[in-house]
């Protein structure tokens, strides 16, 4: 069975976390390392739907990995907290 490779801020602590929204935060979280982007672009660019990229930011947004600016459109980044790669650290 091949091992999958989540993303590490892909990982919540208050959340289940079940393989379909590891995979989605993934996916967000790879995204956001590249540029601050708005949940349509997202959307867009992960093949996920608009609400569920907007569901999984709330969370990771609640667990301080991202964060959104102050202007609309709202811009999402990652954030220093969360879990790091060991190449990272």
């Amino acid at each position: 069975m091949p091992r999958v490779n989540y993303h590490p801020k892909a990982f919540l602590l208050r959340t289940k976390n079940v393989k379909p929204g590891l995979a989605a935060r993934t996916k967000i979280a790879a995204l956001l390392e590249k540029d601050s982007l708005d949940a349509a672009l997202i959307s867009k660019k992960s093949g996920l739907s608009y609400s569920s990229v907007l569901h999984h930011l709330h969370l990771m947004e609640e667990e301080h990995i991202v964060a959104r600016s102050n202007e609309k459109p709202y811009k999402w980044r990652l954030t220093g907290a969360g879990q790091k790669r060991l190449i990272e650290i």
